[in-house]
């Protein structure tokens, strides 16, 4: 009851003019993200995140909540009817969607994407509000040697999964935790890593970071493939659905609901995964299989419907534990860390306004995301047709701008164009991006709960290992080091077995 009484106060936080005005420019502003290909939410977050330094928290995060949301429903624009998936998350919307706009279909792609969306947003969040709370609970249980497998699990779990290989995501990581060092040692008051520069004494700013490997280095790359001509955009048609879309939708759009949200709050976990495992399901599931890989709607309202209920499932681990999921999320709690607040069990006690009405805007921005997505598809196609030099050009100068206005250092300038050029060797390259700003961000924490841990056991290693939250947290780390050696050894024997002879 005192979590529905505080969801109550925080609905009448969020429902006043001024911050009803900048939840709509959030979902906006993520909407708009979300259809320009390449871009993504976490740049986004990124960029305004100097921008809002001046704002209250909550509003602040009123805005990111939307925009992180505005990037799931506008994803499936370009996918639909420019077979470009704005969002990594939408790449399954390809699959059917620009089949059915192709066949003259694509009002109803984009309906059962938007409307999937909404109900995804709808059941997710619900979920957000039952399960955060009791995950706040089993969190204060936890003790530093747990937090620390915990982070440890999240730095392993991104790593390993992310990416062309396994070596290219702890490659990336490894870079991100030598970012974290850099500075002065909070403990024993020495430098680390900064080479005399004075600059660096006070650390490199996790926002410097965050702009420059997302948005110069996405800049960059996009420069370094730009391709003269444009695309053609397939005319979108009246949005709307028939009877029959309807009744082929709405099962969909509940198990991509179900789906999507438990994988968003697993470290690692992303819509990628979920959208993928929804197709799979509806192509089973469906009595229209001879229309898969022809334009079958099904095939558009599962994957959307995942991808969205994901977005609420990465805020749980976020706000309950501190763990950043996802590079939106990662960046998000950059933006906690800058404004004093420190996500994790007490996050609901110390701030609990901030929180309830963040959540509570997420069914406010949920709302304005269906009404907004409808009426308005057309003129969010328009966007696409926006000169990618001119586009690119305007994210390098608010970069710029946005990282001077952090420190007011030119120093920063430089550090920025330096980071910037990293972002675009990691894409070069085969890099993933996540492991590096988590990496970042969870290292020193990590390193803070692990001396903390060493510290209450007199320096003693097996300080490290605390109950059986961390002794299961270090058996699955195991699993997931050990599972590519398994792998490896039953393919050997699956040929040995193959190059045998076989005795008549």
């Amino acid at each position: 009851m005192d979590n529905f009484n505080a969801l109550m106060d925080g609905f009448a936080a969020i429902l006043t003019p001024g911050n009803l005005l900048i939840a709509l420019i959030g979902v906006t502003i993520g909407t708009a993200v979300g259809v320009l290909p390449g871009l993504g939410t976490a740049m986004a977050v990124a960029l305004l995140l100097p921008i809002t330094y001046g704002m209250e928290p909550t509003q602040a995060f009123i805005m990111f909540g939307g925009i992180f949301y505005g990037g799931m429903y506008g994803g499936s624009t370009t996918s639909i009817l420019l077979n470009t998936p704005g969002q990594s998350s939408s790449v399954v919307t390809v699959l059917e969607g620009f089949k059915m706009a192709k066949a003259g279909r694509g009002g109803q792609a984009l309906a059962t994407a938007a409307i999937g969306s909404f109900v995804a947003g709808l059941i997710a969040t619900t979920a957000l509000v039952l399960v955060t709370p009791i995950t706040v609970q089993f969190a204060i249980t936890l003790g530093a040697p747990d937090y620390f497998a915990i982070m440890v699990l999240a730095l392993v779990a991104t790593s390993s999964v992310l990416g062309a290989s396994r070596i290219r995501g702890f490659a990336s990581l490894l870079v991100g935790l030598i970012i974290g060092t850099i500075g002065i040692d909070a403990v024993t008051g020495q430098q680390r890593l900064t080479y005399g520069v004075a600059e660096l004494a006070s650390g490199v700013d996790v926002i410097i970071v965050a702009v420059g490997v997302f948005a110069v280095g996405e800049a960059l790359w996009t420069a370094a493939r730009l391709k003269v001509a444009g695309d053609d955009v397939i005319p979108v048609g009246r949005v709307w659905m028939g009877r029959s879309d309807w009744k082929r939708s709405w099962g969909p759009w509940l198990r991509g609901s179900a789906l999507g949200f438990p994988f968003g709050a697993v470290p690692a976990g992303g819509a990628e995964l979920p959208t993928f495992l929804s197709y799979i399901t509806e192509r089973r599931l469906s009595k229209h299989k001879k229309e898969f890989g022809h334009g079958a709607i099904e095939g558009v309202a599962g994957p959307e419907a995942a991808n969205n209920a994901s977005a609420a499932g990465t805020m749980v681990p976020m706000l309950a534990l501190g763990l950043p999921v996802n590079a939106t999320a990662a960046v998000m709690l950059a933006a906690f860390q800058n404004y004093g607040i420190q996500p994790g069990p007490l996050l609901f006690e110390k701030e609990s306004a901030l929180v309830w009405t963040m959540i509570a805007s997420l069914f406010v921005g949920n709302v304005m995301l269906l009404v907004l997505n409808l009426p308005l598809i057309p003129l969010w196609v328009k966007l696409l047709r926006i000169p990618k030099p001119y586009l690119y050009a305007g994210i390098l100068f608010f970069a710029s701008m946005g990282a001077y206005a952090v420190n007011a250092q030119p120093f920063d300038l430089f550090l920025l164009l330096t980071l910037g050029l990293v972002g675009l060797a990691m894409r070069r390259f085969g890099l993933p991006v996540l492991p590096l700003i988590v990496g970042l961000i969870l290292g020193p924490m990590a390193e803070r709960q692990a001396r903390m841990a060493l510290q209450l056991s007199g320096g003693d290693l097996g300080g490290l290992v605390g109950g059986p939250v961390s002794w299961t947290v270090y058996g699955i780390i195991a699993l997931i080091a050990l599972w590519p050696l398994v792998t490896l050894t039953r393919r050997r024997l699956a040929r040995k077995r193959e190059a045998e002879p076989v005795s008549v």
